[in-house]
């Protein structure tokens, strides 16, 4: 049987130790508040930096000379095999298909001489190689229709865009096209700046 002194003793104890407990929880409960408003700063940054790299429609590069030099035919989607750091260069909008063309290798389409840039977040060792041989995803019947619109009817097959899908998948617009003659190309360049012009008149009066 305890003491008066001891009974004291023991209400002190069990009341200091609540008091150290609950400034424990409180403590707690303020590094966890803190670190939340420290990954929601750092989501908003990371929106945001990610929102300044997005262009218009998911598209990370054109291929602006395609329609001055070609006579578009026929487009259709290609899915293109990627390596991870290429996806990720891609989402940060690096990318270039200025010197692309397409064509049969193997009895498959291939993308050559598309640049994308290495990805900087990762080593060099598990990193790509800017520019390579990069084959296209279509189904058979597509393959054989390019293939043969290409050897047997002197088509080009022409690079015009990557860009992300709705689901978030690289994709490549690949068209059919015919070289324009001199004259055609000045035609068009004509009637780009024309439209151009127009259009920055509408802008000026709205």
């Amino acid at each position: 049987r305890l003491t008066f002194a001891e009974q004291v003793g023991s209400v002190f104890h069990r009341t200091r130790t609540g008091f150290a407990e609950h400034r424990d929880v409180h403590r707690h409960q303020a590094l966890l508040q803190r670190h939340h408003r420290i990954q929601i700063a750092r989501g908003v940054a990371m929106a945001g930096k990610n929102k300044k790299k997005k262009t218009s429609d998911g598209i990370v590069a054109q291929n602006r000379k395609a329609r001055r030099d070609y006579t578009i035919l026929e487009t259709l989607e290609a899915g293109i095999m990627l390596t991870g750091t290429e996806v990720k260069s891609l989402r940060a909008g690096r990318a270039s298909l200025n010197e692309a063309f397409a064509g049969e290798k193997h009895g498959e389409v291939f993308l050559f001489n598309a640049h994308i840039p290495v990805y900087e977040g990762a080593s060099r060792i598990f990193n790509h190689e800017p520019v390579h041989d990069r084959k296209l995803l279509l189904h058979r019947k597509q393959i054989a229709h390019l293939i043969g619109a290409q050897k047997q009817k002197g088509m080009t097959l022409v690079p015009l865009k990557i860009y992300f899908n709705e689901r978030g998948v690289a994709k490549l617009e690949l068209a059919l096209g015919e070289g324009k003659h001199s004259y055609d190309k000045r035609e068009s360049v004509k009637t780009r700046d024309w439209d151009r012009q127009k259009a920055r008149l509408l802008r000026d009066k709205g």
